[in-house]
């Protein structure tokens, strides 16, 4: 068995290795996601340095989010809003098999077809290792800047590492699965991105309102919230804070049903492709 994924996975590398996209997107997404922590973490710095009532008053209030161990989830949340960058790449991946019909040969060439969407689940896994890997330097870096050499509870949120690579590994197979059934990756790709920004907004928002917020269980929203906004805004009343506290309880919830859609997904790819006609 684990001689077989290692022979999947080199040959996953020679096709990819290949591709001036990948190389330009795993670079892009290695810059993208540093960058927007320092973003965010300049507008707190702008908000809460000085001596000015106002900044002292905001820092009280805030806290430090980027300080252990708030870093962790803090730097979860926002780090999840760039999906759609290593999106692109894991839909231009399987458009690619189709477009140069390299699927095809792997099957003439003695692979199961079984074995083909294996080497694109391993595919999407090491992306998704690939960003949390960064992820996860990113909030080690930020966490230990900022907490002054106070590191005794700096592991307490740890867990928002693993929910962070749940969350990713889950929308990056729905990428997967929209590219995998439509196989041109420009139809992939905005279809993703107009479902992702656009549509699923409309319709949680309207669950939310007529449907008892049953919005909750669609597939990008379920796993955006197994990673809850930083909490610093729950100090503002009691409602707020009861409120954020019901969020973090229901992680687990929403946790379980992104790990069920994720499944069903990959169920799907391996039942479609083993009936297809090449």
């Amino acid at each position: 068995m684990l001689r077989n994924i290692i022979h999947i996975s080199k040959v996953e590398w020679m096709k990819i290795k290949q591709y001036p996209a990948w190389w330009i997107l795993i670079g892009i997404v290695a810059l993208s996601y540093p960058a927007t922590i320092v973003a965010a973490h300049s507008v707190y710095a702008n908000a809460t340095e000085g001596t000015s009532d106002a900044k002292m008053l905001a820092k009280m209030i805030l806290g430090n989010p980027f300080s252990f161990p708030n870093a962790w989830q803090t730097i979860a949340y926002f780090s999840s809003y760039f999906v759609l960058l290593p999106a692109i790449l894991v839909i231009m991946l399987i458009t690619n098999e189709f477009q140069y019909k390299t699927h095809r040969q792997n099957v003439i060439d003695g692979w199961s077809r079984t074995q083909f969407i294996t080497g694109k689940l391993i595919d999407v896994f090491i992306i998704t290792l690939w960003v949390t890997l960064i992820y996860f330097l990113v909030a080690l870096y930020f966490g230990a800047t900022n907490s002054n050499g106070n590191w005794y509870d700096a592991w307490t949120e740890f867990y928002f590492v693993g929910l962070f690579f749940i969350q990713t590994f889950s929308q990056l197979s729905i990428a997967f699965l929209l590219g995998f059934l439509l196989k041109r990756a420009f139809m992939a790709m905005a279809f993703l991105v107009f479902y992702y920004m656009v549509l699923e907004n409309i319709l949680v928002g309207v669950a939310k309102w007529k449907l008892n917020d049953w919005g909750r269980f669609l597939p990008f929203e379920v796993s955006d919230r197994m990673i809850p906004a930083p909490g610093f805004y729950s100090k503002f009343s009691d409602d707020m804070k009861n409120s954020y506290e019901l969020t973090l309880a229901k992680i687990p919830e929403h946790t379980f049903f992104t790990l069920c859609i994720t499944l069903a997904i990959w169920l799907i790819c391996f039942r479609i492709f083993s009936r297809k006609d090449l």
